[in-house]
This record gives C-alpha cells, structure tokens and sequence, in this order.
C-alpha cells in the first residue's frame, strides 16, 4: 500500500453510515480496490450504453443482431474508457498526479498523453472483453457475458496502467 491521497473515499457518507468509514478507508487504501471500484462504474455505464444501445437505437438503423451488437459493443466501450479514465485520474492515481493546485483532469497536452496511454494500455483488456463477449453471447445472454468478460479483462488493465500510464515518476524522470 502508499501514501493516502487527501481522500480516500469518493463521496462524504451520510451520518446513518459513518461506522463504517474506519473500514471503507482501509479497503479504499489499497489501489487496486479503488481501480476495482472504478471498473464498476465504468460496468454500470457499459451495460447501459450497451443496452440503449442494442435495444432502443440501433435497431432502427441497422437490421442484422450481430451487426447491431457489435457497433453497439464499441459504443459501450468507449464511453465506458473515457468515465474509467477520468475516476482513475481523479481518484484511482490521483496521488501520482498530484502537482500542488494542478487539476488531476484538464483539457491540456500532459492530459492527453494519459488519455492516450490509458487507451493504450486497455487495448488489450478492451480486445479480451470485446471477443470474449461475442463469443459468449452464442452461448449464453449477452448482457451477462459482457460482465464476464470485463471482469477477465480487469486485471490486464490495472497492471498496465499502473506500470505505465499512472506509473510513479522517478528521480530521473522528473530531471
């Protein structure tokens, strides 16, 4: 585990749940908790891109089901990486991007080179939820193989970001 950053938990939690802040901080501690807690958010914005999607927009333009779910899965994935992307600026790693007042998230060059990396490093964690997906969904419903491979892809993702896209800046680094 490292040092803290100033906040460990993403939201102020209301005064009926404070006896449980001593625990959520020590599981928030851990990054790979954080990273964890990320990708389920980045999930639940997945599976509602994917299902609006799937279900409500495409369909009145495109008429092949794999045709649609796979336009529909790229859709979902993109927007899913740009939310990850931001929380784990601001929270996952934000103690690696702390610079004094400097914004952890800005429209800026240094910005864009981590959007990039980040995108980057997903790719393959993006290539195993993309055609692990498709391959699942002939055997089982689609929404569900869309979770199970995210899940697989997870690990891939934080060890790339962690090593490379966040990675901790060394003394040679910074001359």
């Amino acid at each position: 585990m490292s040092e803290l950053p100033p906040s460990v938990l993403p939201v102020r939690l209301p005064a009926w749940l404070a006896w449980s802040e001593p625990v959520l901080v020590r599981l928030f501690a851990w990054r790979y908790f954080r990273f964890a807690t990320v990708g389920a958010s980045g999930t639940v914005v997945n599976i509602a891109v994917l299902y609006v999607m799937q279900e409500w927009v495409l369909p009145v333009v495109i008429a092949s089901p794999d045709l649609r779910l796979s336009v529909a899965l790229v859709g979902a994935i993109a927007v899913a990486t740009i939310n990850n992307f931001a929380w784990n600026s601001l929270w996952t790693w934000a103690d690696r991007l702390q610079a004094g007042d400097t914004p952890n998230l800005r429209t800026d060059l240094a910005t864009g080179k981590r959007l990039f990396k980040y995108t980057l490093s997903s790719w393959l964690g993006i290539l195993i939820q993309y055609s692990l997906t498709l391959w699942l969904s002939a055997h089982m419903y689609y929404l569900v193989a869309n979770v199970l491979s995210i899940l697989l892809a997870s690990v891939s993702n934080f060890l790339a970001n962690d090593k490379w896209t966040f990675r901790q800046k060394s003394v040679d680094d910074q001359a």
